[in-house]
């Protein structure tokens, strides 16, 4: 059997995560409003709501990763901002459905959580992953998220 090949792709973080955690902060803005909570009180939880949503959208547009790559012999290589190539290695992973999670572990830039998605990433390359997660060995990654 020959070696699989290098998966190469760009990344970028996906808008319609973004636009799910807004939704959902919305939801729960709404849903205390109409809560029999105090007024004082539903307006702390909703600043607390909205100030966790502004954080996590504003991590997920900071992140470093310009793009990755995953070579023949398992070792990954991040593309960072400051154009600079920092080794990785696999925590963890997981597919659902079409999405590919990916955390990968850096010892320059701690853990880097990597979303792929329709909207940030090709159909193949997905697919690509995906089929190529499916064959590593127990003792190859981490256990999954």
């Amino acid at each position: 059997m020959t070696s699989a090949p290098t998966i190469g792709f760009e990344y970028r973080p996906s808008r319609r995560l973004q636009r799910a955690l807004l939704a959902l902060a919305t939801l729960a803005v709404l849903a205390l409003a109409l809560c029999g909570l105090a007024g004082w009180l539903k307006l702390l939880l909703a600043a607390g709501v909205l100030g966790a949503t502004w954080q996590a959208i504003r991590q997920l547009a900071r992140s470093p990763v310009q793009a990755a790559g995953w070579s023949a012999d398992a070792g990954w290589t991040l593309h960072l901002h400051p154009h600079e190539d920092v080794p990785a290695t696999l925590a963890s992973f997981r597919v659902l459905g079409s999405l590919v999670l990916l955390r990968l572990r850096t010892t320059e830039r701690g853990v880097q959580v990597l979303l792929l998605a329709p909207d940030n990433s090709d159909a193949d390359i997905r697919r690509r992953l995906r089929m190529r997660l499916a064959t590593l060995q127990p003792g190859e990654a981490l256990p999954r998220l």
